[in-house]
């Protein structure tokens, strides 16, 4: 099981950036599959992007249409943490934002149900 804990969200206007953290402990991120997930008010929760990474290369990385071009999802694994660059931020964009992980490769499915950890989340508003 591997602990996680989210950071960086805020409140950023239209065309701003924030950068998201997801320190782990527990246990090294390698060989995990880590996502970033999003959950608007009223809204299901939907995946955004996930990445594979053994041994600090990068096999596998996946990018939901509408954050492709504008969000990068990456992975230190020295401070065992993922991250999520966001720019180019829309107003749709804000949401409780939630990284997660389970062992094995990452698939475009986005089935939260594979995902057998997460954090506790962290708030992105952008306003208009």
């Amino acid at each position: 099981q591997v602990l996680l804990v989210e950071s960086g969200g805020g409140s950023v206007q239209t065309g701003g950036s924030l950068r998201l953290s997801c320190s782990a402990s527990g246990s090294t991120l390698n060989g995990y599959c880590m996502a970033w997930f999003r959950q608007a008010p009223g809204k299901e929760r939907e995946g955004v992007a996930n990445i594979y990474t053994v041994n600090g290369n990068t096999f596998y990385d996946y990018y939901v249409p509408f954050v492709k071009g504008r969000f990068t999802i990456s992975e230190d694994s020295a401070k065992n943490t993922l991250y999520l660059e966001m720019n180019s931020l829309k107003p749709e964009d804000t949401a409780m934002y939630y990284c997660a992980a389970f062992w094995g490769r990452c698939s475009s499915s986005f089935d939260s149900r594979s995902y057998t950890d997460w954090g506790q989340g962290t708030q992105v508003t952008v306003s208009s």
